[in-house]
């Protein structure tokens, strides 16, 4: 059975850290819709002062966060004590878990090209220890399709594997194709299936998805993607959908009220990054 689209949302202009201009396409408002993918932001500027202010130090508990420069490059440091820059074609997959501390540069590029998504931890995980892991581009197969590529930045894609996360599966493509091509991915019916345009406008079916926009897909064991008079690059996600209730207090996603008001009592009395 082939996936239709069930809910879009289109990004629309925002301004977070320091001063970044992006664009905000998934957030508290659409948790329901697209679990276990709580927020998605897009960058895409040819305009440095747009990004060069970055996102200073800020803590993040009960979630991965996991961005993809497609071009660009972004600088990460955390109280971890981690320091690393990927550039064009890279990912950084930062689990959160019970509590990290973070800060992400933007260095000036000819464009700035990308996603920071964040996945939630189920409720029995959210306070695992925290990780952070570059993926970097000898570590993603490209695997060649008729009118296009596929970049497998995590999980499987047929016979390939890529980067594993150590929590919910989680396959991650980014997908390019030529103008006027169409491809069909075989898909596990139960799974949660989103796509987002970074770049170009495409069809699902017969329903069309403009630029800069998420779709969610419905149950089914395949999809079909086509781009139309321009070429498209577009990132596929599949998952499990944790059904959880969530609290969601800034960069802190928990599953109660309570939890949140202890994490924050805890970056008071600065006992938020458990010290090992």
């Amino acid at each position: 059975m082939e996936r239709k689209v069930i809910y879009q949302v289109k990004g629309s202009p925002a301004v977070d850290g320091a001063g970044v201009h992006l664009v905000r396409v998934l957030g508290p408002d659409t948790v329901k819709e697209f679990d276990p993918v709580l927020m998605l932001d897009s960058f895409d500027s040819t305009n440095p002062p747009d990004y060069t202010a970055g996102f200073p130090m800020h803590p993040h508990r009960g979630i991965e966060t996991i961005s993809y420069v497609s071009s660009g490059q972004m600088m990460h440091r955390d109280s971890l004590g981690h320091s690393d820059t990927i550039s064009s074609g890279e990912v950084q997959w930062m689990t959160a878990g019970s509590g990290i501390l973070h800060e992400e540069l933007l260095p000036a590029a000819e464009r700035l090209l990308g996603v920071q998504l964040w996945l939630n931890l189920p409720a029995k995980e959210k306070m695992t220890s925290p990780r952070y892991h570059s993926i970097k581009n000898a570590e993603i197969p490209e695997i060649p399709l008729k009118g296009g590529m596929l970049r497998l930045l995590a999980g499987k894609y047929q016979e390939q594997s890529g980067f594993s996360g150590t929590h919910l599966p989680f396959d991650y493509y980014d997908i390019h194709l030529n103008a006027g091509s169409e491809i069909t991915l075989t898909t596990e019916s139960d799974r949660s299936v989103m796509l987002f345009t970074l770049t170009g406008k495409i069809m699902i079916g017969e329903t069309a998805v403009e630029e800069k926009t998420a779709a969610k897909l419905s149950s089914g064991t395949s999809v079909s993607i086509k781009s139309l008079q321009e070429p498209a690059q577009v990132l596929f996600m599949s998952s499990e959908a944790l059904n959880e209730p969530v609290a969601w207090g800034g960069p802190v996603v928990m599953n109660t009220r309570e939890e949140l008001q202890e994490a924050w009592k805890e970056l008071e009395n600065d006992t938020f990054v458990r010290r090992t």
